[in-house]
C-alpha cells in the first residue's frame, strides 16, 4: 500500500524536490535579497558532534514564522520571533537526541506500519476537514474514499513523514515506560495520599516582625563575613542598564474630533438610506458584533459599560443615537426591542485613532529619530538626537535576559529586552513602536555574570546578616512556645506569646495549603494532640528561612479502604498512566542535560547596527 501511496503522489514530489533545488541555488547565491549579508558559520550548532545547519534551520524558523503570521493580527516583533527561534532550536535538538535513541535502541517504523497507520488512524487536523463530516461529526467512510481521491494521495509524502515521525516516538515511548510498575501497597499509599486528612493548628513566628532590628545588630565586620561566607546568595545573572529617547503616541483632540465626525457621517449616510447592517459590516470596529451588522444580541443593559448603558436604558426604539464615547470609541446605537430586564441593541463603533495632521506630526519626529538615533554602534548618536529634536535622554534598569523592559510612560515596550542582550554597549535600537510610544534605546553598559564586589552589595550583606540573626532569636521563640504548648496547647500559647494562630483543615496530603511540604509530612506524621517541633519553612527568594511553624494536631479522617479495593483496577491503570508520564518525561530531560550541546545563535543572530557594520567592512552595501 505504501508504494502505491508513493506512486501516486510522485508527480508532487519532484515539484517540491525541484522547488527545493531552486531555493538552494536562488537563496544560497546571495540572489534572493532577503538574506542581510554572508554568514560565516555554516552550522547554528552541534548537538553530540552533529551540526545543524544554518540554512536549514533558518528555513524552519521562516516557515513557523510564516505561519505564525497568517494567525497575528500585525507584523511579529523581536520578542515574537526570538521565541520562536528558540522553539525550532528546542525541536531540533529533541529531534537529533531522539534520532540518536532510535538508533541506540534500534527502533524501525515499518511501510506497512505507516500505512496501517494513516488507513486507520487519521490525523486530528485532517477529521476536522468540512467535507469528511456527516451530520456534524467525522465520518470515517468519507475519510477512506478521500484518502484514496488525488487530493489525498497528493499529501501522502508529508503524511507519511509525519505518521513514521509518531509511530518512532511512540515506539520509543513504549521502550522507555515498558518496565513501569506499581505495587498494591504502593497504590494503597497513593490512594491514601489522596484521600487521608487531617486538621492541625498552625503557629507562626516571623523572624522579620516578631524579633526587632534593636535584637539583632550587625556590624560593618558581621556584614562583611557574611558575604564572605554566603557568596552565592549574592550572584548576579548579566544586567543591561539602558537609555531612551521617548516620542509620546496617544491621541489628542484632533484625534478624538475626527473620529466623531466620521461617526456622524455614518449616522447621516444611514439616516439618507443606507442599511444600518451593511454600514456596520464595512464600517464598525468591533468585529464580532460587526460582521452581525452590528447585532449585539438581547442582553441585560447592566452588562455594558455606563456610557453604553445610559444609552440603551434610555434611547427611543428603533432610532439612532448621538454619538456615544466610551473608553472604546464613538458608538452609534439603535435599540430595537426593550424589556423589563432586557435590552436588543445595535452599534457602530469608530474608535479613536491617530490620524491626519496628528499623524503626520508623529511620522515625522519617528522618521528624524531613525535618522538620527537609530541603529547606531556611535553612542554619541542618541546626544545629537536628543538636542536636535528637544527630547529629554531618559534611564531604565536594570533588567536580565528575558525580562521586559519596562518604562514609566509607557509600560512595557515590545523587543527592547531581546534587543539589548543581543547589542554591545554604545550601541542603539531601531526604532520600537509601542501601542503609545515610539522609542530608541541606547544600551549603556551589561554587567558580568557573577558576585559583585562587596562594596556594591554592602547594605544588602548587612540586611541579610541581619535576617540571619533574626532567625536565630525566632528559633528561641519558637522552642520556648513549644514548651507552654505541651501543657497548655498551641493555641493558648500562641496567644500568651503574641503568635499567629490559625486552624488548618481538614485537608488531604495532595490537597494541603500549608505553605511547605516539611509542614505538611510534619501535619500527617503527628498524633492526635501530639505538637511539633519547631520548623523551618522554605527558603525565600533572598535565601533566609523567614518563618518557623509549630504544628498540633487536631483531627485524622483516615483513607476508606474499602472502595480502595473496590475501585482498585480504575486506580491501577490511572496510576501506571501518570507514572508512565512521569518516566518518559524524566526521560527526556535527562536526555537533554547528558547532550553536548553548541549553540551559536548568540554569534549569529545580530542587530541590524552590527550587520551593517560588517557588511561595510566586508565591502557589501
Amino acid at each position: 500500500m505504501m508504494q502505491a501511496f508513493r506512486n501516486a503522489a510522485k508527480p508532487i514530489v519532484i515539484v517540491l524536490t525541484a522547488s527545493f533545488f531552486l531555493w538552494l541555488v536562488f537563496d544560497l547565491s546571495g540572489l534572493g535579497g532577503g538574506g542581510g549579508g554572508l554568514i560565516s558559520r555554516s552550522d547554528v550548532g552541534k548537538v553530540n558532534g552533529q551540526a545543524i545547519n544554518l540554512r536549514l534551520f533558518d528555513q524552519r524558523v521562516q516557515n513557523a514564522i510564516n505561519n505564525e503570521q497568517e494567525r497575528a493580527s500585525g507584523p511579529l516583533g523581536l520578542d515574537q520571533i526570538t521565541a520562536i527561534r528558540q522553539q525550532v532550536w528546542d525541536q531540533v535538538v529533541r529531534e537529533v537526541l531522539f534520532n540518536e535513541e532510535y538508533s541506540r535502541r534500534r527502533l524501525t517504523v515499518t511501510d506497512d506500519e505507516v500505512a496501517e497507520a494513516i488507513r486507520n488512524i487519521p490525523l486530528p487536523e485532517i477529521q476536522q476537514l468540512p467535507e469528511l463530516q456527516t451530520n456534524g461529526r467525522f465520518d470515517p467512510e468519507k475519510y477512506q474514499r478521500w484518502l484514496a481521491s488525488a487530493v489525498g494521495q497528493s499529501l501522502v509524502p508529508s503524511l507519511e513523514y509525519q505518521y513514521r515521525d509518531q509511530l518512532m516516538q511512540a515506539k520509543l515511548y513504549r521502550s522507555v515506560v515498558s518496565n513501569v510498575f506499581i505495587s498494591d501497597a504502593a497504590l494503597w499509599e497513593r490512594y491514601r495520599d489522596e484521600r487521608e486528612q487531617v486538621k492541625v493548628g498552625l503557629a507562626v513566628i516571623d523572624p522579620t516582625s516578631d524579633v526587632s532590628d534593636a535584637a539583632a545588630p550587625v556590624t560593618p565586620e558581621e556584614a562583611r563575613a557574611y558575604y564572605d561566607q554566603h557568596r552565592d546568595e549574592f550572584k548576579r545573572e548579566r544586567q543591561a542598564y539602558l537609555s531612551y529617547l521617548y516620542v509620546r503616541r496617544v491621541p489628542d483632540a484632533s484625534d478624538t474630533a475626527a473620529a466623531r465626525n466620521r461617526l456622524l457621517s455614518i449616522k447621516a449616510e444611514i439616516e439618507g438610506g443606507a442599511p444600518f447592517a451593511e454600514v456596520a459590516q464595512r464600517e464598525s470596529a468591533d468585529s464580532g458584533s460587526g460582521a452581525m451588522g452590528g447585532d449585539l444580541g438581547e442582553s441585560s443593559p447592566d452588562q455594558y459599560v455606563p456610557a453604553f448603558e445610559e444609552a440603551v436604558k434610555t434611547l427611543p426604539l428603533n432610532t439612532l443615537s448621538d454619538p456615544v464615547l466610551t473608553q472604546f470609541g464613538f458608538h452609534l446605537v439603535k435599540v430595537e426591542s426593550r424589556s423589563r430586564d432586557k435590552v436588543h441593541a445595535h452599534h457602530i463603533l469608530v474608535p479613536i485613532e491617530i490620524t491626519g495632521d496628528h499623524r503626520d506630526q508623529l511620522d515625522t519626529q519617528a522618521d528624524s529619530l531613525e535618522a538620527l538615533a537609530a541603529e547606531r554602534l556611535d553612542a554619541a548618536a542618541m546626544d545629537t538626537a536628543s538636542r536636535a529634536l528637544n527630547i529629554p535622554i531618559r534611564a531604565v534598569g536594570p533588567f536580565v535576559k528575558g525580562q521586559r523592559v519596562t518604562t514609566p510612560e509607557g509600560g512595557e515596550v515590545p523587543d527592547a529586552g531581546v534587543w539589548a542582550f543581543l547589542a554591545e554597549p554604545g550601541e542603539q535600537s531601531q526604532v520600537i513602536e509601542a501601542p503609545n510610544a515610539y522609542y530608541v534605546f541606547r544600551l549603556d553598559s551589561m554587567t558580568r555574570e557573577g558576585v559583585p564586589p562587596f562594596d556594591r552589595v554592602s547594605t544588602e550583606a548587612e540586611q541579610r546578616a541581619r535576617l540571619a540573626k533574626k532567625a536565630e532569636k525566632a528559633a528561641e521563640l519558637a522552642r520556648q512556645l513549644v514548651s507552654q504548648a505541651e501543657t497548655s496547647g498551641l493555641a493558648t500559647a500562641a496567644a500568651s506569646l503574641g503568635f499567629q494562630y490559625r486552624e488548618v483543615g481538614p485537608f488531604a496530603r495532595l490537597t494541603a495549603s500549608l505553605p511547605s511540604p516539611v509542614l505538611i509530612g510534619a501535619a500527617f506524621g503527628l498524633a492526635e494532640g501530639k505538637v511539633s517541633q519547631p520548623i523551618r519553612g522554605d527558603d525565600t527568594p533572598d535565601g533566609v528561612d523567614r518563618n518557623l511553624y509549630v504544628l498540633q494536631a487536631i483531627e485524622r479522617i483516615p483513607a476508606d479502604s474499602t472502595d480502595f479495593a473496590a475501585n482498585l483496577a480504575a486506580i491501577r491503570n490511572q496510576a501506571l498512566n501518570a507514572a508512565r508520564q512521569s518516566r518518559f518525561q524524566s526521560y527526556m530531560t535527562a536526555l537533554r542535560e547528558s547532550a553536548r550541546i553548541t549553540d551559536n545563535r548568540d554569534e549569529i543572530y545580530r542587530t541590524a547596527a552590527q550587520n551593517a557594520e560588517r557588511n561595510a567592512g566586508l565591502g557589501l552595501p
